[in-house]
């Protein structure tokens, strides 16, 4: 495996992705969501930290979003099984499938 010189924090992911960072944050703040290594803590400052992905994190999450958005049904789903947050929820459900 390659080292990791690179991480991209989740707000310009969600950029890249064209999804909520809320969403994004949702689904990896547990880390047995995407494969170990592939979320990455970068401290900012003693008390300050941000969340970032690996190239093979980005993918992962991409993939796994895409797959989730076949349906209506799966989407649903989908949030309901790895997001937490039920305001999330209900406000990423409200919005269209794509």
């Amino acid at each position: 495996m390659a080292a990791v010189t690179h991480v991209r924090a989740i707000n310009y992911a969600a950029k890249m992705l064209g999804e909520d960072v809320a969403l994004l944050e949702a689904i990896i703040a547990n880390d047995d969501n995407l494969t170990y290594g592939n979320i990455v803590t970068v401290y900012l400052g003693p008390d300050d930290t941000i969340s970032a992905l690996t190239d093979d994190g980005l993918q992962e999450l991409k993939d796994m979003i895409r797959a989730a958005r076949v349906t209506t049904k799966t989407w649903h789903e989908f949030l309901e099984d790895f997001v937490d947050d039920a305001e999330i929820v209900a406000r990423i459900k409200a919005r269209s499938t794509r």
